[in-house]
């Protein structure tokens, strides 16, 4: 990708970086971040017949695993806009007919004309303009059955101030304008207002790192 819309995101990715994400970030992450992705998946306990969107699916490195926990009648549909990406994810699921890809913007308002057992979303929404981000939820919203769960594994809530040194001399090198906003924002607060209720959090990389669960309560 060439030229950004949101020029101070940091998920919209340029060629090199998307060609190489899965090792780029092993290596930002000194070899830490599939260990926690592996662990956040599996406490999203995942059911057999389980009908997962994954929002900005990437190279599909989470759908992969999540699809560990799929049964025949399981099935994963990925979402992504970068042709690098979706080379990347049809590539590692060739044959495999429970899991499919389709290019889309996800900012933007969309209908499958399908709803899901589960929607995903794994560090996207926070490089999102915070008035784009309710695109996001509502396309979330859109594409769950009532009772559905919306998991979004991204950053906690923190106070950047408080952060050891060090973290925040990293946070602020790697991370881009809208990120800083993300993390101080209320999101289950946010999320209530959208449609959505009993919540549930898991914390991984000192507390820096959650995945929530948020599960839609409206018709």
């Amino acid at each position: 990708m060439t030229e950004k819309i949101y020029p101070d995101s940091g998920v919209e990715l340029n060629k090199f970086v998307a060609k190489n994400y899965d090792k780029i970030m092993n290596t930002m992450s000194f070899g830490l971040y599939r260990g926690f992705i592996k662990k956040a998946i599996k406490q999203m306990d995942i059911q057999p017949n389980n009908s997962i969107l994954d929002l900005g699916c990437g190279t599909g490195r989470n759908a992969s695993l999540m699809a560990i926990y799929l049964g025949e009648n399981g099935h994963i549909t990925g979402l992504d806009v970068s042709e690098l990406m979706e080379n990347q994810f049809l590539q590692k699921f060739k044959g495999q007919s429970n899991i499919s890809f389709k290019k889309q913007r996800i900012d933007q308002p969309f209908d499958l004309q399908k709803q899901f057992d589960i929607v995903f979303i794994s560090f996207v929404i926070h490089g999102f303009p915070h008035e784009i981000r309710s695109n996001v939820i509502q396309n979330a919203l859109t594409h769950l059955k009532r009772g559905g769960i919306f998991y979004i594994l991204d950053f906690a809530e923190f106070d950047m101030a408080k952060m050891p040194a060090f973290h925040r001399l990293i946070f602020k090198k790697i991370e881009c304008k809208y990120a800083f906003d993300y993390i101080e924002r209320d999101w289950k607060a946010i999320l209530k207002e959208a449609g959505f209720g009993h919540f549930k959090e898991h914390f991984y990389l000192k507390n820096y790192v959650r995945l929530l669960k948020a599960v839609k309560t409206e018709k």
